[in-house]
This record gives C-alpha cells, sequence and structure tokens, in this order.
C-alpha cells in the first residue's frame, strides 16, 4: 500500500441503455447506470438483496466502446475513480452528485437471454 489511490471495482448489471452524446468535434461522454446487489440473511433468517445503483461516466474512448458494447441489463465489471461534484440549479439551489468516472470495463458472460444484447 504505498500509494493510496482512489479506486472503485463493481460488478453489476446495467439499468438502462447507456446516454451517449457528444460534447465536442469527435469528444463523447457516456452516462450509465449500474446496479450492484449484496444479499444477507436478516433476524429471521430469511435471506434479503439490497440493491445500489451507481452512476457511472465514461469519456473519450471509453465512452465509444459503452456505445457500441453495452445494452440494458448487460452484466458488466468495470474500474474508475469516485467523484463528488455540485452544480447550481436554474433555480439557485445547489445540488450534489457522487459519480463513478470510469477508466476501464469488461462485459461479463451472461445468460443466454442477455448474449444478444451485448452483441460487439
Amino acid at each position: 500500500m504505498n500509494t493510496l489511490k482512489n479506486k472503485v471495482n463493481l460488478i453489476g448489471n446495467l439499468g438502462f441503455d447507456p446516454e451517449v452524446r457528444e460534447i465536442a468535434k469527435g469528444r463523447k461522454v457516456a452516462r450509465l447506470s449500474v446496479a450492484t446487489n449484496d444479499s444477507y440473511r436478516n433476524a429471521n433468517g430469511e435471506r434479503v438483496t439490497d440493491t445500489q445503483w451507481h452512476t457511472v461516466v465514461a469519456w473519450g474512448r471509453t465512452a465509444e466502446m459503452v456505445e457500441r458494447l453495452l445494452r440494458k441489463g448487460a452484466p458488466v465489471a468495470l474500474e474508475g475513480r469516485l467523484v463528488h461534484r455540485s452544480y447550481e440549479t436554474k433555480d439557485g439551489s445547489k445540488r450534489y452528485v457522487t459519480e463513478v468516472v470510469m477508466s476501464d470495463f469488461q462485459v461479463l458472460p451472461g445468460r443466454k437471454s442477455d448474449e444478444s444484447a451485448v452483441a460487439a
């Protein structure tokens, strides 16, 4: 642990098709939502699944690859860094956002019905 880093690794499924925009000539940004699941047993011994939704942003070549390879429901492993930012809305209120800025990803094998949605 010589160097501590801001690093996030997630394995989950896409909640919707990536939203890709071109913000400058040839420069793209992709926004996606990834669901991760944790399971545990409650006090009654029942299995409970907790789903967390993560906002993920990809830039440049990574955004282009996301656009080509990922679709809603696709199982994916991704790596990135956590970013906190704030902005002001048109009505003057301040909003806070936490996102994962993706640096790399891998499409994971899924069920047979998922494979057609993740065609390269």
